[in-house]
């Protein structure tokens, strides 16, 4: 039996005037960490504030933990980190946690173990009793995570956590989202920080323009490869017949490059290769990342 999704979004299109930031976006999310990669302009923070209540959509619907858009059903099963934010300069981030734990309704008995719980996660233990005012940007990035995880909420939307982190703090959150995800925590993570978003992801969508372009398992979005042919004697005809593999380019050495193929499909690339005349010298297949499949799915 399938999983109910834990985030869904059907068909949901949203203007602004005659700007549509979402055209007819479908997504469904069950359980894991899922990324939601576009670039700027692309719709990713509209889908979130849709997704929370901040923004109604022109048309479509979906549910998010269970229960609709913005419904306290909803809001009290998921923990938020928008993009942009501002905590009180004059609170001390003890302060700020104790009013998110009593906007998030947890019982008071239970506010200083939790806040103490929050602030060892997100690294600012020592800095409890500092005003937010005193803080840089990452540590404020930090909070406003801490803030997120407030009541171990079943599913967790950060908008761009990492956008004020450096590399310590950038890996201080990917081992806080891989432990959401270790006790079953669904996680929707809206960023273009590609290489971030490739060592945490089980699956992602890529949106342009308020559509999605690609969604999938991560794994089988990546299945796509380069493959660099040293060859010799290959004639019109044969770069014209590997050109069915992929996109064609020469390499300053010599070699020719051919990108967008299946890995399986390479030797299939060589076969053709040789059948067309070619003397084959060296194959070396590439993994394509995250960020080549992106700019080629925009590409095209």
């Amino acid at each position: 039996m399938a999983s109910a999704a834990a985030i869904e979004l059907a068909h949901v299109t949203k203007r602004y005037g005659k700007v549509v930031a979402l055209d007819d976006l479908s997504l469904s999310v069950t359980s894991g960490v899922f990324g939601f990669l576009g670039p700027n302009g692309a719709g990713k923070t509209t889908a979130v504030k849709i997704l929370v209540g901040l923004a109604r959509p022109t048309a479509g619907g979906g549910s998010l933990a269970g229960a609709s858009f913005g419904s306290k059903a909803s809001l009290h099963k998921i923990g938020y980190l928008p993009e942009l934010f501002r905590y009180q300069s004059w609170l001390t981030a003890r302060e700020v946690l104790a009013l998110h734990c009593e906007l998030a309704g947890l019982e008071r008995s239970r506010w200083a173990a939790e806040i103490d719980r929050i602030l060892a996660t997100v690294g600012l233990a020592d800095r409890g009793g500092s005003r937010v005012g005193t803080f840089s940007k990452g540590m404020q990035q930090r909070l406003g995570l801490g803030i997120a995880l407030i009541g171990d909420p079943a599913v967790v939307l950060l908008d761009e956590p990492t956008s004020a982190l450096d590399p310590v703090g950038r890996h201080d959150v990917r081992e806080i989202i891989r432990a959401l995800r270790e006790r079953g925590a669904v996680v929707f993570l809206n960023s273009h920080l590609l290489t971030e978003v490739e060592q945490v992801c089980d699956s992602v969508a890529i949106v342009d323009r308020g559509k999605v372009v690609a969604q999938g398992v991560l794994a089988d979005l990546l299945r796509t490869s380069s493959v660099r042919l040293r060859a010799s004697g290959l004639s019109r005809e044969g770069r014209a017949a590997l050109a069915r593999f992929g996109e064609i380019d020469d390499g300053a050495d010599g070699a020719i490059l051919i990108r967008g193929v299946e890995m399986e499909r390479i030797p299939d690339v060589v076969s053709e290769a040789v059948r067309s005349g070619a003397r084959i010298y060296a194959v070396e297949p590439q993994h394509e990342t995250l960020e080549e499949r992106f700019l080629r799915l925009l590409g095209q």
